[in-house]
């Protein structure tokens, strides 16, 4: 016996070919054409990749994550403000400690970095609990708290 006279025991079965008529019809579920009619293909769901792609677009009265704060600090004030002056968004703009946003005047936030030893008056300015402790340490008013945007 040699190796080209070795046959299986059991005859190979024929897989079933599809799209060769019979009960299934002429493309038996298969459609016409294109890459899903032929065989060993595989479709990626694309559509999610380019999704993914995009960034977050939240419509069109979105007007950006970013905050328009103007951070201020004691030290800054100790410097450019003299004795019982009034501390407000508009006076810091005044004095240029402050820019403008968007052709407005943003809203400040008083940080406690720095000493302060004049008494002054503060006006629609934001806090911190820092800041407001050596304010009052100072003999400081603080008349008003708010979130005020004006136009320069």
């Amino acid at each position: 016996m040699q190796l080209h006279e070795i046959r299986p025991k059991l005859k190979r079965k024929n897989r079933k070919r599809i799209g060769r008529g019979g009960k299934k019809g002429t493309y038996s579920g298969k459609g016409i054409k294109g890459q899903t009619s032929r065989t060993g293909h595989k479709l990626k769901p694309i559509i999610r990749e380019l999704i993914k792609r995009y960034p977050k677009l939240r419509g069109y009265r979105f007007k950006g994550i970013g905050n328009n704060i103007a951070v201020v600090n004691l030290r800054d004030l100790e410097n450019k403000f003299s004795n019982k002056e009034l501390v407000s968004p508009e006076t810091l703009f005044k004095k240029n400690i402050v820019k403008s946003v968007k052709g407005r005047v943003p809203m400040v936030k008083i940080l406690s970095v720095g000493h302060l030893t004049k008494p002054l008056i503060f006006e629609s300015c934001e806090i911190s609990a820092g800041a407001r402790k050596k304010i009052e340490k100072a003999k400081g008013i603080i008349k008003l708290t708010g979130k005020k945007k004006n136009v320069v």
